[in-house]
């Protein structure tokens, strides 16, 4: 009597089909959740630790000095006599230095 096939396959040949799903889902994890985690952290110490004076770029593209800091927005001080309010989570970054050329 014919035996079915899959009566005839080993237990580890349903570990090793399941291989390729589990390689993608470490390399999906490795390149591209590991880094994209890292730098949400970075940004979000960056505006936990913004204070007075800072130089930021927000994420509509205004460069400003913070003036003034509240719960869950900040003063932001764009010209002399402009400030303007915008949430913390709308700074994209710190301004560079200017470099003396």
């Amino acid at each position: 009597m014919i035996e079915p096939l899959l009566a005839q396959q080993s237990p580890s040949a349903g570990i090793l089909s399941l291989m390729p799903i589990l390689l993608i889902f470490a390399i999906f994890y490795l390149l591209i959740y590991r880094p994209m985690r890292k730098r949400q952290r970075l940004q979000e110490d960056m505006i936990k630790n913004l204070k007075n004076g800072d130089k930021v770029i927000t994420n509509g593209g205004i460069y400003g000095t913070v003036a003034g800091l509240k719960d869950h927005s900040l003063i932001l001080k764009v010209a002399d006599t402009v400030k303007i309010e915008v949430a913390k989570n709308a700074i994209a970054s710190l301004q560079q230095p200017a470099s003396k050329e």
